[in-house]
């Protein structure tokens, strides 16, 4: 009994031992499963919230989700249109940023394309933001749609609208309107450059007609530029392409003007006084001048017309104004205003007149070309220069009677040439009278005179130049008693009456003075050489006197004596002679040599004679170098190189200032000249 007992006992352990290990096995399969749920029901705790959006609108009321379709297409359909012109857009990209030079027409078609599309896009995309705002409201109002979806749609919009107000339309085609509007200006500044050739032209072919066709560009050219100015003018661009039409255009002409040498033009004040060659650099500034205007801005001037005002564009004149201004035109008026300013010397009153010539041969040029508003700043200088031209002409003219009156009080030449005054003096008035300047100094008088309300008649020039010149005669009197050498008085005496008579005859100023005039200064001109040669180398042949010679008896010795006594007197009075008067100066070529012909002609067949004669009777002797000085060949080679004129130095045309009591006698004198010459 008791072992079934414990049996059933041990039995019941067994059972209850699997039983709890059945159990501890169930407990480890659902504590794994339990884990593996874990994630699951947190996935499915996420997802909650778009499940509930999504299921949201089948809780809204019928007429809401049978109505939001229409709203969606009429929103979407203008955004759609807008999306394919941007992406049309976007097409064209390769076709614009090639280059413009292969195919012009065509890159300008497919530019006005993307203009067009732009204009699309600018004018409707604030139709289709507007139109996808009103269909999120209508979302929002009506509770279709997730309010975390509908804020995204929002902020976006948002941004979509402010890009718009700021007016950011290069963000539309990512900048490409701008850069094909760069290679459109590289393009035109291409087309120019290529096309704007310099002339060539040279000073030394300057006296030739320049030839120069109408328009320096071909009419293709011109065409394609403006067909570019078009495309550019609509955006704003005009300034640009002026800047470079102007840089361009204003270069050419400049690497034209190069070839003609004008360091000149930048002379200053200062330097002008020392050069020597400034009336060279006159004429040359008038003929450069006149083929700057006539030539190269007359041609810049069509080219601007051409190109611009054909367009209807009013910026051709400031155009050309830019280019003219670029090219230097200023610096050929400050040339001139610069001619203006230089000290008073000899020469001045003929550049004046020059300048005012070159300026009033231009005149109708310049009004037509440089008369605009755009031009005030070439016509201000146009004008002071020409006043200047005019008032410094004026005055010198008016002073030059006065110049010729002090300078009586001035020392004569020492060389009894002719004094440099009188030559600049009767240069200037036979200039003045002459074909070439008489009617240019007319007008300038006539035009100084307007100025000031009073009227120019010509007969005033002509007794004003009359005046200058028996002035003239008055200084030569009064220069012919200042020498103490009487022979020289009679040199200097010579020389001038020669000098009017010869530089008179055959002029205005002559045929004013008259024939008898003029044949009464070469009276004294022959007067005054006989009395020259007469009194100094008309003495010579005396101390080859024979007297004595044919009756002496006394033998050789004694006639020697005699012989070197009379070639030694001869040669002492020679010497002194010579070295005095080797100093002396004929300017006149002709004069010069017919009076050392008359020399010869006085002296030496008297000399050859001589030494032929009595000759031998020195040449034996061991001293005879000292009688026999001269052979007669060396005698007449020495008096024909008398007279030569020296190398003269050429300053102002004032002397110095005259003290006082100098001053006093001038003008006391001055009043004496004026009541006998009127």
């Amino acid at each position: 009994m008791a072992e079934s007992l414990n049996d059933n006992t041990i039995h019941c352990l067994i059972c209850a031992t699997k039983s709890l290990k059945l159990s501890l096995e169930k407990s480890k399969a659902l504590g794994l499963a339990l884990d593996r749920a874990g994630p699951r029901l947190e996935e499915i705790n996420q997802r909650l919230p778009s499940l509930r959006a999504a299921v949201r609108p089948i809780r809204a009321g019928k007429d809401a989700l049978v109505a939001v379709g229409g709203h969606i297409n009429r929103a979407v359909s203008p955004a759609g249109a807008v999306l394919k012109v941007f992406d049309a857009v976007h097409g064209l990209e390769k076709a614009l940023l090639s280059d413009p030079q292969n195919d012009l027409p065509g890159y300008l078609s497919v530019l006005k394309r993307l203009q067009e599309a732009l204009k699309f896009l600018g004018d409707n995309s604030g139709l289709a933001i507007q139109w996808l705002v009103d269909i999120v409201e209508y979302l929002e109002d009506n509770r279709v749609a997730d309010d975390l979806y509908l804020s995204n749609l929002k902020n976006s919009l948002k941004n979509l609208r402010e890009l718009q107000n700021d007016g950011e339309r290069a963000l539309l085609d990512g900048g490409l309107f701008d850069a094909a509007l760069n290679k459109l200006e590289n393009e035109f500044q291409r087309l120019l450059t290529e096309h704007s050739v310099p002339l060539p032209m040279s000073s030394s072919s300057l006296g030739k007609q320049a030839c120069i066709a109408p328009s320096p560009l071909p009419v293709s050219v011109i065409q394609t530029l403006q067909a570019i100015l078009g495309r550019l003018i609509a955006k704003n661009r005009l300034e640009k392409c002026i800047s470079i039409y102007v840089e361009v255009r204003s270069l050419n002409v400049r690497e034209s003007l190069r070839a003609l040498d004008l360091d000149y033009l930048e002379v200053s004040v200062s330097e002008f006084n020392d050069v020597q060659s400034i009336d060279g650099y006159v004429a040359r500034w008038g003929t450069h001048l006149e083929f700057a205007v006539k030539h190269l801005f007359e041609a810049e001037y069509k080219l601007c017309i051409d190109v611009f005002e054909r367009m209807r564009l009013d910026v051709w004149l400031d155009c050309f104004a830019r280019i003219v201004a670029q090219a230097g035109i200023l610096a050929f008026l400050q040339f001139g205003k610069t001619v203006t300013e230089s000290r008073k010397d000899p020469n001045k009153l003929l550049r004046l007149l020059d300048i005012f010539a070159s300026l009033n041969k231009l005149r109708l040029d310049f009004n037509r070309l440089f008369g605009g508003a755009a031009c005030v700043e070439i016509q201000n200088f146009t004008r002071d220069l020409i006043r200047s031209v005019i008032d410094g002409a004026a005055e010198m003219f008016s002073e030059l009677l006065c110049q010729v009156e002090l300078q009586k009080h001035t020392p004569p030449p020492p060389d009894g040439s002719v004094p440099r005054l009188v030559i600049i003096i009767i240069d200037y008035c036979n200039k003045l009278l002459g074909d070439g300047y008489k009617s240019i100094l007319i007008q300038v008088l006539v035009i100084h005179q307007s100025w000031k309300r009073e009227k120019f008649q010509e007969k005033l020039l002509v007794n004003e130049v009359l005046k200058i010149i028996k002035a003239i005669e008055l200084n030569l009197e009064t220069w012919m008693n200042v020498y103490e050498d009487i022979n020289l008085s009679n040199f200097f005496a010579m020389n001038n009456h020669w000098h009017l008579y010869k530089h008179l005859k055959g002029t205005q100023v002559g045929d004013l003075l008259g024939d008898s005039w003029l044949k009464e200064h070469e009276q004294y001109k022959d007067y005054y050489a006989t009395v020259f040669l007469r009194d100094s180398w008309g003495k010579l042949p005396n101390h080859l006197s024979r007297e004595g010679l044919l009756l002496f008896s006394g033998g050789h010795a004694t006639a020697r004596d005699l012989v070197k006594k009379r070639l030694k007197a001869f040669n002492e009075a020679f010497d002194d002679m010579y070295k005095k008067q080797s100093n002396w100066v004929v300017l006149e070529e002709d004069l010069r040599e017919r009076t050392c012909q008359v020399i010869v002609q006085a002296v030496v067949p008297v000399y050859r004679s001589y030494m032929q004669n009595y000759g031998p009777l020195v040449e034996q002797d061991a001293s005879s170098s000292k009688y026999a000085k001269y052979t007669v060949q060396n005698l007449e080679k020495m008096l024909m190189s008398l007279f030569q004129p020296k190398p003269r130095r050429y300053g102002s045309f004032k002397g110095r200032q005259p003290s006082e009591k100098f001053n006093n006698g001038v003008r006391d004198d001055l009043r004496r000249i004026a009541s006998s010459v009127m």
